[in-house]
């Protein structure tokens, strides 16, 4: 029944301009102890997509006061994620969900396809990363180049001494690397395989090496929005995994997370973050979106629970026990903003305030009225803990008569400490820094 009401409302959604389902006032479900209310069910479910549409002629992102945004990067191809090189180079992951993801859903995979190339994905993946190189510190990359093509659905990137790992959506790949490299033609060695198959519901892995060089953490997300596809389609998802790079064993570091994407080392703390994006259909206001340190072993609830231990009756059948153990996440960033970017801010150029906090970039809603995410937030920490409400850091990517002109979703730190963001319906990648980092080309000398 469930999934009747979902395919009757993305039906319906080329029939109507406006949302369908009810609407909720605001969105308060942020911080430490979010509301987590009743859930709720409705005939048509919330379908509230921000069409996507090119921007116009100058646009350019929101920033706060005292700080200026460029373009980096223009007409790019769908950049997905992000990851910088010692040497300074960007690598982009021009990407998006490979062919045969959802396969087998019929009619309800057919319209889900239309709804998301509506919104500006479900457009055929490039499958390549590319390289951006800013030679001459102004800001802006002069140099572009193909850096690594005929992957599949490439998302996490991370280097390790002379080997460049890349997360493919279905394997773990190694590649030989040089500093200065603009392109690598030699082959990959497939170090391990991930989990993928033929529904492949979310796709993207994401990598992040730990500070030793010894092990990789892998984000694999669930096989459904909340165990549709029956339970055993869980099989291996929905965690965090660990890699051993000299052996090449991979175990589970963490379970029970629904769709984690960001991956970031808190640099007062020393802990591990990630973001995770929680499930549909239970209205408006639920579930959060979150992000929060990962404990080794912990059990985060996913399919049986959300947010802790409130039970999804949904799922059959039920794992009291599971629920039993299962945890609360630390900060909660909005219902359905689709936090999947993560930074923490480890450098010098930005104002003190930002030192130790998260950058998170919020893809943004489909399903929530009002919309919600489509930005960059901030949320400051302090002893290694978030301290205070999110701030808007990077916004106006919504025009005012409800379309997308970008969506961001990659975001990390270039060499100079400014902030890039990735926009794949925007096709740029965008760099904010201080107006008096004379790296920026906004560098305004009347600012002094």
């Amino acid at each position: 029944m469930r999934q009747f009401k979902t395919l009757v409302a993305l039906a319906l959604l080329p029939l109507a301009g406006c949302a369908l389902g009810p609407s909720s006032p605001s969105d308060n479900a942020f911080g430490a102890s979010p509301p987590i209310p009743a859930p709720e069910s409705t005939l048509i479910p919330m379908v509230n997509i921000a069409p996507a549409q090119p921007r116009p002629a100058g646009f350019m992102p929101t920033a706060p006061a005292g700080f200026a945004v460029t373009a980096f990067a223009s007409d790019l191809a769908h950049p997905r994620w992000l990851y910088v090189l010692p040497n300074g180079d960007v690598l982009v992951a021009e990407s998006d969900a490979p062919q045969e993801h959802d396969a087998g859903s019929g009619l309800f995979g057919w319209i889900r396809k239309q709804v998301m190339k509506r919104a500006g994905a479900g457009v055929p993946s490039p499958d390549r990363i590319v390289l951006l190189r800013d030679s001459n510190g102004s800001g802006v990359a002069q140099i572009r180049t193909e850096f690594l093509r005929g992957l599949h659905s490439p998302f996490g990137m991370a280097l390790i001494g002379n080997q460049l790992y890349v997360a493919d959506t279905d394997a773990l790949l190694r590649f030989d690397y040089e500093t200065g490299m603009t392109s690598i033609t030699s082959p990959a060695t497939k170090v391990a395989d991930l989990p993928a198959g033929p529904i492949n519901h979310h796709w993207t892995k994401n990598i992040l090496a730990d500070r030793s060089g010894k092990h990789l953490f892998i984000t694999v997300g669930s096989n459904s929005n909340a165990a549709e596809n029956g339970v055993a389609a869980e099989q291996d998802r929905a965690r965090i995994l660990e890699f051993d790079v000299d052996s090449g064993r991979l175990r589970p570091y963490a379970t029970g997370l629904r769709n984690a994407n960001g991956l970031s080392w808190q640099p007062d703390s020393g802990a591990l973050w990630t973001t995770v994006n929680e499930r549909d259909d239970l209205g408006n206001d639920l579930v959060p979106d979150y992000m929060t340190a990962v404990k080794e072993g912990a059990f985060y609830g996913f399919p049986y629970s959300y947010y802790g231990q409130h039970v999804d009756s949904r799922v059959k059948p039920q794992r009291p026990d599971l629920v039993a153990t299962a945890i609360a996440p630390d900060y909660a960033l909005g219902n359905h903003t689709a936090s999947l970017g993560l930074v923490f801010y480890n450098r010098t150029l930005f104002p003190a305030h930002y030192r130790g906090g998260a950058f998170i970039g919020q893809h943004g809603s489909w399903n929530r009225k009002p919309r919600t995410g489509y930005k960059v937030v901030f949320v400051p920490f302090a002893q290694g803990k978030p301290d205070g409400p999110p701030e808007d850091f990077l916004s106006g990517f919504l025009t005012s008569d409800g379309h997308a002109v970008g969506r961001p979703v990659g975001v990390a730190l270039d060499a100079h400490g400014a902030l890039l963001v990735a926009d794949d319906v925007g096709n740029a990648v965008w760099r904010v820094s201080p107006r008096l980092d004379p790296t920026s080309t906004q560098f305004n000398p009347a600012a002094r």
